[in-house]
């Protein structure tokens, strides 16, 4: 086993296991999609912006947030209008402001609106001195045509409590794996333990 690393590594937003590529879009899926999201945050610094409907009821609390991340540090935006949530995600993305970009959607958007969003994360990458990271969250096995990577985060707390199977599902510069993350209660995320299956 060994330590999730946080350094970042140039050609990666995030080192180790959660290694993902600056300047894209990623997607996460599975009944733990948001503590995966929040795995990222924490291992990243700055500010977060986290787009979630305004008529979600699912949505991150700060006292949920404290063990992953700084809950100061969360920006949330709650659009009306289901196209909304696209059109902040890629505004927010172009604008490079912050180092991260959360999208938790009730479905996988189709392939022109991922495109749509890589664009506006390169265009970002060339406007802030951090290219930005754009997260979708998608119910269920997700499957958002177009991504950069797609993982899959699910509880696994039967042996142990505070613990999690992560599965890179696709990358374009990655093959799949699997791991297992552990830690106790309260462990914050960077002294993890974590064990490749």
């Amino acid at each position: 086993m060994t330590a999730l690393a946080r350094p970042l590594h140039p050609a990666r937003a995030i080192a180790g296991p959660l290694a993902l590529a600056p300047g894209r879009l990623h997607e996460g899926c599975g009944a733990a999609r948001h503590t995966w999201a929040m795995l990222v945050a924490g291992a990243l610094s700055g500010p977060v912006l986290w787009i979630a409907p305004a008529w979600a009821t699912d949505r991150p609390d700060p006292c949920g947030i404290a063990p992953w991340a700084e809950p100061g540090r969360l920006i949330f935006v709650t659009p009306d209008h289901r196209p909304d949530l696209l059109s902040c995600m890629e505004e927010a993305l172009r604008s490079g402001a912050v180092p991260l970009v959360v999208a938790d959607l009730p479905a996988a958007p189709g392939l022109t609106p991922v495109r749509r969003l890589h664009l506006a994360a390169e265009e970002g990458s060339s406007r802030a001195a951090r290219p930005p990271l754009g997260l979708i969250l998608t119910p269920g096995e997700g499957g958002a045509p177009g991504v950069e990577s797609r993982w899959h985060m699910a509880p696994d707390h039967l042996a142990q409590a505070d613990r999690w199977h992560l599965a890179r599902r696709r990358d374009r510069s990655a093959p799949p794996a699997e791991w297992r993350l552990s830690g106790g209660p309260g462990a914050r995320p960077g002294t993890w333990a974590v064990e490749q299956m």
